[in-house]
């Protein structure tokens, strides 16, 4: 398979599964205001979902636009890295979760800003204004909530510690991006993984966490179809009535 689909396909599944993770939490956020920020992240989320499917059907000829990517596709096929399907369980492990990815995410998108690939240029143009304001609302709370009272430090710490395993797959280039960065179509990993990593630092030290080590073991597989069977459950609830009724359009 075209290593370029495979590599669209990464970027459209991280997107659209944690979209659908945090549509899961809408109306129960912890306050309003909250409430509406994951609301919105969700929603910019899908919207960078869409224009990498729809990218990913037109190089692969075949027919399929972005909805038949999104649920046509079994676990198997999908592509996203682990750390996106984790379960969002506290408010704690939802923060955290959106943190390590927000972090990876901007850097990659400003790489992808300067990609050999006018169409992906264009994308990560346009999603890093988006990202941009994700990685600075999820930053903050980390702090907020680090450098709080000790019952939410503790659930930030617990909720890092859980979480920091699934983080380092983001940075574990394989054959497939290898091959990107060749072609100059995406950035060297080394450059975006010392950004993220001494970003993540800053953060965890102003937040009063401890920052478990970069070299800790890591969980790997997602972006090659391994998944745990959370992911099974995700795409069961948001591919049922396409799956229900077949061709079903409104």
């Amino acid at each position: 398979m075209d290593a370029k689909f495979q590599y669209l396909l990464r970027q459209g599944d991280n997107a659209l599964i944690l979209s659908q993770q945090l549509c899961q939490l809408v109306g129960k956020g912890p306050a309003l205001e909250e409430d509406m920020a994951l609301s919105n992240v969700a929603l910019d989320l899908l919207g960078q979902t869409r224009m990498w499917l729809t990218y990913a059907g037109e190089l692969e000829g075949k027919g399929r636009d972005e909805d038949r990517l999104a649920f046509l596709r079994d676990a198997h096929d999908y592509r996203n890295c682990l750390l996106v399907e984790q379960p969002n369980g506290s408010y704690a492990d939802t923060l955290t979760r959106q943190f390590l990815f927000d972090t990876w995410h901007y850097f990659l998108m400003d790489g992808l800003t300067r990609s050999s690939d006018e169409r992906i240029r264009e994308i990560a143009a346009k999603s890093i204004k988006e990202v941009t304001y994700h990685l600075r609302r999820s930053g903050d709370l980390v702090v907020r909530l680090g450098d709080g009272s000790d019952k939410s430090r503790a659930m930030m710490q617990t909720a890092l510690d859980e979480l920091w395993m699934y983080s380092g797959e983001m940075f574990l280039y394989d054959e497939i991006d290898n091959a990107m960065v060749e072609q100059g179509v995406a950035p060297p990993v080394d450059a975006i993984r010392k950004q993220c990593l001494d970003h993540m630092a800053d953060i965890f030290s102003e937040a009063t966490l401890t920052m478990p080590s970069p070299d800790a073991w890591m969980q790997r597989g997602g972006k090659q179809g391994r998944h745990s069977e959370r992911l099974g459950f995700i795409l069961a609830e948001m591919q049922f009535l396409q799956r229900a009724y077949p061709g079903a359009a409104w």
